[in-house]
């Protein structure tokens, strides 16, 4: 790699984010089930980005609690069924434009199994094998792009045996394999895993290797 730099105007800042399917609430008590990947960790708070209009953002300022239900990369096709659709009805224009369309079952269209939480009305993903249930602590209006972060204390946290270091409290950084969002594209291991459909909507010029050549794409603003 050469050891020089040019300025430029970076359209996408996602330069390799977990995916989440994000559990909330909806008003009649289903579960709204979207996918996300803007999101930190530090101590018992995680910290998540969404835009404002949302069917997850307005479920999680009602109720404040949610489920951060972590991906394994083997769910990748389950997130991508997820990935133009949205909880809003109607459907926002903007994302009509995109090409989004209403779904209220979010686990029947994904092809996921519900599962109860314990400290959560929402249920959690049975498939992810890392399970975190939160409680809004605050939310920060971000200038600019629409969206909010929010602040949130993990109140239980849920892990497959398989996953924890044996006699520790610890997950096997080996033994997870997360799916990574890398500019609105799927990848685990460093491997491109899917062809993105957001990319697509989102009209990203990537052109990747492999199995998904020629696949023109899951970003923060979630549904």
């Amino acid at each position: 790699m050469r050891n020089e730099h040019r300025r430029i105007d970076l359209k996408v800042l996602y330069f390799g984010t977990p995916v989440i399917l994000l559990s909330t609430e909806n008003p009649d008590g289903t579960t709204n089930l979207a996918p996300m990947s803007s999101a930190w960790w530090l101590g018992d708070t995680a910290v998540i980005g969404m835009g404002n209009r949302s069917q997850t953002a307005v479920n999680l300022h009602r109720t404040r609690r949610c489920v951060l239900n972590l991906v394994p990369s083997g769910l990748v096709a389950a997130v991508d069924r997820l990935a133009m659709t949205t909880g809003r009805s109607p459907v926002p224009d903007t994302k009509s434009a995109q090409g989004y369309r209403h779904v209220h079952d979010k686990f029947t269209a994904a092809g996921l199994t519900p599962r109860p939480s314990t400290e959560v009305a929402a249920a959690a993903v049975a498939e992810c094998p890392i399970l975190l249930e939160t409680a809004l602590v605050a939310a920060h209006s971000l200038s600019g792009p629409g969206a909010t972060a929010f602040e949130l204390r993990v109140l239980a946290a849920h892990a497959d045996p398989d996953l924890v270091i044996p006699g520790t409290r610890h997950i096997d950084p080996v033994a997870w394999d997360p799916l990574i969002m890398k500019f609105t594209e799927y990848f685990g291991g460093g491997t491109s895993l899917h062809a993105s459909r957001l990319s697509e909507s989102w009209r990203m010029p990537h052109r990747l290797t492999g199995d998904h050549a020629g696949s023109p794409g899951l970003t923060s603003p979630v549904s």
